[in-house]
């Protein structure tokens, strides 16, 4: 009886740590980049022909987040285990027949649970959260035989703090560039690179005859074809699909630049300048803005400072956006920026870039910096050609983000430490 005790503790402790750390996993990478967890609740709605809904994705995708993480670290902690417990089994109750149903029907690619940081396929979604609403049950039925990491008098404090912390990173990643850059536009990245693929590793395709004998077709391939056999007729070739492959990281990088029109009065496609960008020794600016309208004045007149400099230095600026060509016309009547505009696919930029605007530095095809809305290049900075400047250097990345990753953590370990801290000199006390 005592082992048969044991094992079921032992099952429920794991069960609520595979919970907790799946659940703080997902809220986390899905905080540092509420702007993309965003666009994946809009496919949805589009799926769903909810569009005009558009407004409430950005403040659910840090809401929602912010829950899952609050979940985790209450189940990794033990604190309130039987509200908690009923609120894991009901999330799972919710999510596991809708992942089903996302993997039956299929209406995006990608269910979005981990954000960009781990991309699997729906089938696997829920696959996995069979195993939750597994483990969603036994801590509902056993939660009494979690171990609490804090007492009752200071799990209110652990779970407000974590509330708070959550809100308070989301909304910095929301303002500011992600601290993670899990998208295939890293600074660094070589972009001709990551558009190719090892061809052993590409999608396998085999070639099918069709003949006709008789009246009846029968495919055959390259090695069996009768092709020395009079008595059958062709009919046709067409190629099957045999093993599903990879597929390169960047698929659709493509900008195409446009060219005033002085008899029709309006912007019109030049030629597509995709190699010209990436094949440029020298710098280029990418000046990206998904939608021109919202430009505010502000970031207009650190824009315009932007193109002073690339014009004096001779550098390529181009404005890179996905409006329609009246709206660009429309934008530059009323600015008069002078930008040389180009256009490209919105997803294309949103994936680039999680800023309107932004700016991308490339230099022969890499991406040498990314500047979001707030942190745009000032007159102070632009003092001279950028191999001579600190902005024009590449930058380790990895430590960058390793850097940003350990204060994150500490801002939140180290309060909660304290918090148990406090809780261990109570119960002293006591």
């Amino acid at each position: 009886m005592k082992r048969n005790h044991r094992l079921i503790k032992i099952a429920t402790e794991l069960s609520r740590i595979i919970g907790g750390a799946t659940f703080v996993f997902s809220g986390f990478v899905k905080m540092v980049d509420p702007r993309g967890f965003a666009y994946k609740i809009q496919d949805y709605l589009i799926a769903f022909g909810l569009s005009e809904w558009f407004s409430l994705a950005l403040p659910v995708a840090i809401l929602l987040p912010v829950v899952e993480f609050l979940l985790g670290v209450c189940l990794l902690l033990g604190i309130y285990r039987k509200p908690v417990s009923r609120l894991f089994l009901l999330f799972m109750m919710v999510m596991t027949p809708f992942t089903l149903w996302i993997a039956i029907k299929n209406p995006v690619e990608d269910c979005g649970c981990f954000g960009d940081a781990v991309v699997i396929g729906n089938w696997a979604t829920f696959y996995k959260n069979i195993v939750l609403l597994g483990c969603a049950i036994l801590t509902v039925i056993h939660y009494y035989k979690i171990t609490p990491f804090l007492s009752s008098k200071t799990a209110l404090a652990a779970a407000l703090f974590t509330a708070f912390f959550g809100v308070a990173f989301a909304v910095y990643n929301v303002m500011n560039l992600p601290i993670i850059d899990f998208r295939p536009y890293k600074i660094g990245t070589y972009i001709p690179d990551k558009m190719k693929i090892d061809p052993a590793k590409a999608d396998q395709y085999e070639t099918i005859f069709v003949y006709e004998k008789e009246g009846v077709r029968e495919e055959f391939t390259e090695e069996n074809y009768p092709w020395n056999d009079s008595t059958w007729t062709f009919v046709e070739m067409k190629t099957r699909l045999v093993k599903k492959g990879e597929k390169p990281e960047i698929e659709d990088f493509s900008i195409v630049e446009l060219e005033w029109d002085e008899e029709g009065n309006r912007y019109m496609e030049a030629a597509d300048i995709t190699e010209k960008i990436l094949s440029d020794p020298s710098y280029s600016f990418l000046v990206i803005s998904y939608t021109l309208s919202d430009i505010r004045s502000d970031e207009l007149s650190r824009l315009k400072v932007l193109a002073d400099y690339a014009a004096k230095y001779r550098y390529l600026l181009y404005c890179v956006t996905a409006s329609t060509f009246e709206t660009i016309a429309e934008w530059e009547r009323r600015h008069q920026s002078g930008f040389t505009f180009c256009h490209a696919d919105e997803l294309l930029l949103k994936t680039i870039i999680r800023s309107n605007p932004g700016v991308v530095l490339l230099k022969n095809g890499t991406i040498i910096r990314k500047w979001g809305s707030r942190s745009l290049p000032t007159e102070k900075e632009l003092t001279a050609p950028l191999d001579r400047l600190e902005i024009g250097m590449a930058v380790d990345r990895k430590k960058q983000e390793i850097s940003a990753v350990g204060i994150t953590a500490l801002l939140f370990l180290v309060p909660l430490g304290l918090i148990k801290w406090a809780d261990a000199r109570m119960q002293t006390k006591n």
